[in-house]
């Protein structure tokens, strides 16, 4: 049984497939909206509308961060990891698309350009921008070390969107999901099969720029274990800023571009 040849589960050839160097050539005219600086140890929150572009960058040093989408007109739909990963892969970059959760399931952002391609794969099956990992958080901390902690990713981005939505804190946290682990240098080890993390190998002026396909309120945490060589959720780590810019394409590019369509399937589930 173990020389039995593997099936891929999700053939994803039937996908319709992004146009990149279309995109790519779209960006050459799109001009910088705005900004946000994220702090160490934070989150903040920008709105992106469906055709323009965004951009995490690392702007003083090594740093990690924890990614959230939701849609902006409605944040029960929102970025699901699990998925995408089913669709594309442990870890996400030029090409690749996040999908939204169900019974929504459709493309929100699409990664058009990123930096730290060139890493591929290490020789410890490790490699960048994860969507295996589901962000640090304070009660896992609680469990494994009996104290509490709060500048995790997952509180960062419930303070972040509760400040941003206006929501109470314990109904913003609802929203809060499993992430896309920007620049983080992830994988599982061969004996054990445990997630593991290393340096990051993102530096000064590392990106990773994505197409909003629908319009968008992205979340992110610059993760307290900076660039993740040593631990994270502690104060400990040496940890720097990330920036998130948006760019807005000429105006008759922008009014062509097509939402993708809500999911078709029924939701009869065989009933009725």
């Amino acid at each position: 049984m173990r020389n039995i040849e593997p099936v891929i589960c999700y053939p994803v050839e039937g996908l319709p497939q992004p146009d990149i160097s279309g995109l790519q050539e779209i960006r050459r005219t799109a001009t910088q909206s705005d900004q946000i600086t994220v702090p160490p140890r934070d989150a903040a929150c920008i709105v992106v509308p469906a055709g323009a572009f965004f951009r995490i960058t690392s702007v003083e040093g090594p740093q990690v961060g924890d990614l959230n989408l939701w849609s902006a007109d409605d944040l029960n739909e929102r970025f699901y990891s699990g998925k995408t990963r089913a669709l594309h892969g442990t870890h996400l970059s030029t090409g690749d698309r996040m999908w939204s959760s169900f019974p929504m399931m459709r493309p929100m952002a699409t990664i058009v350009d990123d930096s730290l391609d060139w890493y591929g794969f290490d020789q410890f099956g490790g490699s960048v921008h994860d969507v295996i990992g589901t962000r640090c958080d304070p009660y896992t901390g609680r469990l494994l070390s009996g104290d509490d902690y709060h500048h995790c990713c997952h509180s960062n981005l419930t303070r972040a969107l509760a400040a941003h939505s206006k929501l109470p804190l314990h109904e913003a946290e609802a929203y809060v999901h499993d992430v896309l682990n920007v620049f983080m240098c992830t994988g599982f080890t061969r004996d054990t099969g445990q997630y593991f993390m290393k340096a990051s190998p993102v530096r000064l002026g590392d990106y990773l720029e994505f197409h909003a396909e629908i319009d968008l309120l992205v979340g992110l945490s610059a993760c307290p274990g900076g660039d993740c060589s040593s631990e994270h959720s502690s104060d400990t780590a040496d940890c720097h800023p990330l920036e998130i810019s948006v760019w807005i394409p000429d105006g008759s590019t922008r009014t062509k571009h097509e939402m993708p369509q809500l999911n078709a399937y029924d939701r009869s589930h065989g009933v009725g």
